[in-house]
């Protein structure tokens, strides 16, 4: 395996990864924890009812899913976009 190879692996790797965790804390937040068992997605008017562990469980994945989300902007802007911007001038 060249060096090339195992650079692009862990490229994807690091992607895949980010990916996988932003996914899994919108699932989390969105139709793990929630107020009332028979409903998933936004907490809405049960937020004002809402157990306080409940809504700092759910606070905690969305910023863990915010810091994703940010992460894999970041890495994608300094490994893939800039060489596309590059390209164009």
């Amino acid at each position: 395996m060249n060096k090339r190879t195992f650079f692009k692996g862990l490229h994807y790797f690091v992607i895949i990864n980010l990916l996988v965790e932003i996914f899994y804390c919108a699932y989390v937040v969105f139709f793990v924890l929630k107020a009332d068992p028979s409903q998933s997605g936004p907490l809405w008017d049960a937020a004002a009812t809402a157990d306080f562990e409940l809504i700092v469980k759910r606070r905690l994945y969305a910023i863990e899913c915010w810091i994703g989300i940010v992460g894999i902007m970041i890495y994608l802007a300094l490994t893939e976009f800039k060489y596309m911007f590059r390209k164009n001038n």
